[in-house]
């Protein structure tokens, strides 16, 4: 399984929402301008997180988005099933050769479990060797 732009972009926000936790609003723009990142692009990945109920939106002047729970309460599997759909490795039918099919569940499983037990908590917490101002997703 391939994550597109979508769930990495989707992934940065969440991750710059959860580390702004109790500072107020965050605007797109900020996290666009921080990661260099379209912020016309970011704003159509918003929508379907706020749908989701992820994020809620605070309009004036000072807006932006803030998560709509903790961050140990959003993992990861939640915002990339939002943003790209169901985690599977490849499209099988119960035609499929009985072997294939019981090796491509396990992997569809095995994806699932770690997004599934990765929360933005674990996300933002991380600390590599040098910290840097752009996202190195480990998961």
């Amino acid at each position: 399984m391939k994550i597109s732009t979508k769930g990495r972009y989707g992934l940065t926000i969440m991750m710059e929402l959860a580390g702004k936790l109790g500072e107020g609003p965050t605007s797109l723009k900020s996290i666009a301008e921080k990661h260099q990142l379209s912020e016309h692009y970011l704003e159509q990945l918003i929508a379907p997180l706020r749908n989701a109920g992820l994020v809620k939106s605070i309009r004036g002047a000072y807006g932006g988005y803030v998560l709509s729970r903790l961050p140990e309460q959003i993992t990861s599997g939640d915002i990339i099933r939002v943003l790209e759909g169901p985690i599977s490795p490849v499209d099988f039918t119960e035609e499929d050769d009985p072997a294939k099919r019981d090796l491509w569940i396990r992997i569809r499983d095995s994806i699932a479990e770690v997004l599934d037990s990765t929360t933005l908590q674990h996300l933002i917490s991380y600390e590599g060797d040098a910290k840097q101002d752009n996202y190195m997703f480990y998961i």
